[in-house]
């Protein structure tokens, strides 16, 4: 029941800073939380409803993450400048305050975040006011969860526009809904806060394949990011957290190729994931459409016939793998052919045929051939239904919290401890352990095994290497490309973090904007 649970979208709810009517909160012709909850069973659609806005997460961190890494970047098709440029624009480091605010675009993620906030927060406080009679051990699984929810979101917040304000409680007034920015430092404080909470509210993981629910490890390792991540690092609460993960029931599985099998999701090297499935009632996913190149025959690649040529962000070439990141795989990775493939064949204009898919594993391009390189991951045929896949996004893994609880023990000065934890994920990937290990071996080793998971943004401005990887990656850019502006990839300190939509300061005057933007 759980499981089905969580593909329900909660329709009900009263969404924050998505439209200008968004504060009329009783409407007559709607369902209100006033009049909704009268049981367990509506709160759980409502807190499914929260988990809904994961999905906007997954998508946005496409181009806000890899493509603003040096893991990707995207082609770009001289015919077609419709509402890609806005996008464009975010992974050349060109993006400004009123790209963030183009609707359904990746620039919406501020937005998105506040909706899953505040469908948590709804949740909460209903359990507080609602007066619904639940056993305790339901109100603390419901609370667990609306916790964890609201502070991955914040988390998710803080990290790409800075110091944001805290709703803490149910929008029911105007005074509620417009508040100034709180600090950094007391996002992360709230983070905090809301997993210490929630995690003894929180089951661990016994038997798989998971509900995908949140869980304690789940909790647990958003809490070690967390530490690791705020002004003032922690690396040794992080540390207690990521011990305890590897005291639950995760394992690495034997095949890295198996950890993306849609038929396996949910299996236990996943600590916590974004659901979908296929079928006719908008849960599934596209990824693999987006990342194969605009091709007139997608049937070469996907086994089935269809159109990537649209354009928008539903078409492909997005998050298109960098020359630079399949040279830096070791010998014998074998996670270079399992996450990246060759799609080889001809072009005229704009249009690619695809005539062969090939592996990066020492490849020499054929005379006379066009190729390009896509994510291979989310690569599942076949296809019954054009742009409709039933992969899930993996958002934490066990191979991520041992990379992690390794990276914090060397940030400790205790780099032995640290060996048994990153040559375990080595070990899978075919490599030869480490006698040694550095934070540089740290991050590389996160850097191919989270390839195209949306970390490798993140991790860079935690390891402090953002400005000067992304400098790098323009230089060589600009060598390939005409086409980009000498203005483009000034990478500073100010672009560690988007700027807030223009509009959300437009509908808050409380808010200010972002240095720099």
């Amino acid at each position: 029941m759980k499981t089905k649970l969580i593909y329900i979208i909660a329709t009900f709810l009263c969404i924050y800073a998505c439209s200008d009517d968004f504060l009329r909160l009783f409407p007559e012709t709607s369902i209100s939380s006033a009049s909704f909850f009268k049981n367990e069973n509506q709160f759980n659609q409502a807190l499914v409803g929260a988990y809904s806005n994961l999905r906007g997460v997954a998508v946005m961190g496409i181009f806000m993450d890899e493509m603003r890494s040096d893991n990707t970047f995207f082609t770009r098709y001289a015919a077609d400048r419709g509402t890609e440029a806005s996008v464009e624009a975010i992974a050349s480091f060109l993006d400004d305050a009123f790209t963030s605010s183009q609707p359904n675009s990746a620039g919406n993620r501020y937005g998105n975040a506040y909706q899953g906030i505040a469908k948590a927060n709804t949740v909460l406080t209903q359990l507080e006011i609602s007066g619904v009679k639940l056993s305790q051990s339901s109100v603390d699984v419901l609370s667990g969860e609306a916790l964890f929810l609201r502070a991955f979101y914040y988390f998710d917040l803080v990290q790409h526009f800075g110091g944001v304000p805290l709703h803490l409680e149910e929008v029911r007034s105007e005074a509620d809904a417009f508040l100034q920015r709180n600090s950094v430092a007391e996002v992360y404080d709230q983070i905090i806060a809301d997993l210490i909470n929630a995690i003894p509210k929180l089951p661990v993981a016994i038997s798989f394949p998971q509900s995908g629910r949140a869980t304690k490890g789940a909790a647990k390792m958003l809490l070690a990011y967390a530490y690791m991540s705020k002004p003032i690092r922690d690396y040794a609460s992080a540390e207690t957290q990521l011990h305890d993960i590897t005291n639950m029931n995760y394992a690495l599985l034997d095949n890295y190729e198996d950890v993306f099998d849609p038929t396996k999701k949910n299996h236990r090297e996943s600590i916590f994931e974004v659901q979908y499935k296929t079928g006719n009632e908008g849960q599934h996913s596209d990824f693999i459409w987006r990342f194969i190149p605009k091709t007139s025959n997608t049937e070469a690649i996907l086994g089935l016939a269809g159109t990537n040529l649209r354009g928008s962000l539903n078409s492909g070439g997005w998050n298109v793998p960098t020359q630079e990141l399949v040279d830096s795989y070791e010998p014998g990775d074998l996670r270079l052919a399992a996450s990246i493939a060759i799609a080889e064949g001809t072009q005229e204009g704009d249009i690619f045929t695809t005539e062969s898919v090939i592996s990066p594993v020492d490849y020499a391009p054929s005379p006379g051939k066009v190729y390009y390189y896509f994510i291979k991951k989310f690569l599942h045929p076949p296809y019954s239904v054009e742009w409709n896949t039933d992969d899930n996004w993996p958002v934490y893994r066990y191979s991520g919290a041992l990379l992690l609880l390794a990276e914090s023990l060397v940030q400790q000065g205790k780099s032995s401890e640290a060996l048994p934890y990153i040559n375990q994920v080595r070990t899978r990937a075919g490599l030869a352990p480490l006698s040694s290990v550095t934070l540089e071996d740290i991050a590389n080793e996160m850097r191919h095994e989270l390839a195209f998971e949306n970390h490798r943004w993140t991790d860079l401005i935690r390891h402090g290497k953002a400005i000067e990887v992304l400098n790098a990656k323009g230089v060589r850019l600009k060598e390939l490309y005409g086409w980009l502006l000498p203005v483009s990839f000034n990478v500073t300190e100010e672009r560690l973090i988007y700027a807030i939509p223009d509009r959300e300061i437009l509908i808050n005057n409380n808010l200010t904007q972002n240095p720099g933007y």
